[in-house]
């Protein structure tokens, strides 16, 4: 050793190592000892929109990845202590590798909540565990039952810089007890989501495997600048209402880089139920979705409505690709609904076997209760589509309006659309719409007069980016020694 400590470089080395280990303990919400032995149990990178200042592990609360212990109270414990640095540089917790049984928990802010990629959530099985809390307001009424709702796994409200991340960990929902109990009509309240966050902004849901929702998978509601990106989301395409995301009420939303296979909606873009929507009178707008594979053969890629009562507008789709799926993006609305979905931008779409490539109703029905205005009448207007393959589709379109309330402003360009062996005898039904097409194969219904091949690029998709296009990511990192 007395060669070692004469030798100054390789002691300054040592100095520099043993400040390291000391930084890093300072940065944990517990602290970490410099002791001889301690050995680095993970350490990696991810990309997210804040880094925090404090670390810790679940296993720090008592955690147990067995997928046997449930760990409820070990994650409400965490966040309840990594709260207290939500001012003071933010904290990340992080799920190592394991089977993580656990019932709903609460995050806070200026936190950042990390699944290692094997690291599995398993929800609870236990139903009467789930609180019960309230229906949204802008629907006021459960979407399974009248009364209220379990709370989602995951669940935030009033919240402001949350991330939920990983390098691909999974999320399991273990929702086929859930989708029983809907089917023989057992359930009291309506089933939970995996991950829902309201009231809330600056949100990150990124790089990880979403599995057997009860219901829908991601439900960002009442909030705004949204970033969800790198997700895949798998149910049983016989599941109950599997929607994978749903931006409900929300403005600056971002979705891209998601693979989904369902049992409903894709993507389902909302904003309230009948009355309760008008009356809250919150839109979803300035919407992008982008690099979306879907696979859904009883429901669309990407769904407006039908809950639209406070309003869609400003939704931005390119790069869709849908298998297998019934209709790739359909507008789903009725008279009661009200509100309004306009300024709809698609283009670059592929699919493969389908019913309907495009598809809109103006009688959807399912209204929250009896209590609708049956003169609250939708307006879609401003509908476009362009540059569009598929192969092997049943019917090219099914477009029906409403009689007094025609849907307007709908223009589809660049459109070719091979029919399948099958197919229905005449490729287009239309009813209450009016707009203008070019370029389409097979040639559209009379209410969509063809304007010739030189306007193939008549339909509008914007050239300005929206704000949520400019938020730029930072490189984060977590440090673990034991």
């Amino acid at each position: 050793m007395e060669g070692f400590w004469r030798s100054s470089l390789r002691f300054q080395e040592m100095k520099m190592i043993w400040l390291m280990v000391m930084v890093l303990g300072l940065l944990s919400p517990r602290g970490i000892e410099c002791r001889k032995g301690r050995v680095l149990q993970d350490s990696f990178d991810y990309l997210a929109l804040s880094c925090r200042a404090h670390s810790a592990s679940i296993t720090d609360f008592g955690g147990v990845g067995d997928g046997k212990t449930l760990n409820t109270k070990a994650f409400k414990d965490a966040i309840n202590q990594l709260s207290q640095y939500s001012y003071n540089g933010g904290a990340q917790l992080f799920v190592p590798a394991g089977q993580w049984l656990t019932g709903t928990f609460n995050l806070t802010s200026h936190f950042t909540l990390y699944l290692h990629k094997d690291a599995v959530l398993l929800a609870s099985q236990d139903i009467n565990g789930w609180p019960v809390i309230d229906p949204l307001p802008s629907y006021g009424h459960g979407r399974d039952t009248a009364g209220g709702r379990y709370i989602s796994l995951i669940f935030g409200t009033n919240l402001t810089d949350v991330v939920i991340t990983g390098d691909n960990g999974t999320i399991d929902g273990q929702g086929d007890l859930w989708w029983q109990q809907f089917h023989r009509k057992k359930l009291k309240y309506t089933r939970p989501y995996l991950i829902e966050i309201m009231h809330s902004d600056n949100i990150q849901i990124s790089n990880l495997t979403l599995v057997n929702s009860p219901a829908w998978n991601v439900h960002p509601v009442y909030s705004s600048n949204i970033l969800i990106q790198g997700i895949t989301i798998i149910a049983p395409i016989t599941s109950p209402n599997t929607d994978g995301i749903n931006p409900d009420s929300c403005t600056n939303t971002r979705i891209e880089d998601i693979y989904i296979v369902s049992g409903d909606d894709c993507v389902a873009v909302k904003s309230g139920w009948d009355e309760y929507g008008i009356q809250y009178g919150m839109p979803t707008k300035q919407l992008i979705i982008r690099r979306l594979t879907c696979i859904s053969p009883y429901s669309a890629a990407i769904a407006l409505g039908s809950e639209m009562s406070g309003g869609i507008q400003d939704v931005r789709a390119e790069d869709i690709t849908a298998i297998h799926t019934e209709s790739g993006v359909r507008i789903k609305t009725a008279v009661g609904r009200g509100g309004y979905v306009k300024d709809i931008y698609v283009r670059g779409m592929t699919m493969h076997t389908m019913k309907w490539v495009f598809w809109m109703t103006g009688n959807y029905g399912s209204h929250a209760d009896n209590h609708y205005d049956p003169n609250a009448l939708p307006v879609i207007q401003g509908v476009n589509y362009r540059d569009v393959v598929a192969e092997n589709v049943t019917m090219a379109a099914r477009l029906e309006g409403i009689s007094g309330d025609p849907f307007t402003g709908i223009c589809i360009s660049n459109v070719t659309i091979g029919l399948a062996k099958k197919a229905k005898k005449v490729p287009w039904t239309c009813a209450d719409v009016q707009g203008i097409t070019s370029g389409v194969v097979p040639p559209p219904c009379g209410l969509l007069p063809d304007q010739g091949p030189e306007r193939v690029g008549i339909c509008d998709f914007p050239a300005n980016n929206l704000a949520i296009d400019a938020v730029e990511l930072q490189r984060c990192s977590y440090t673990n020694y034991s």
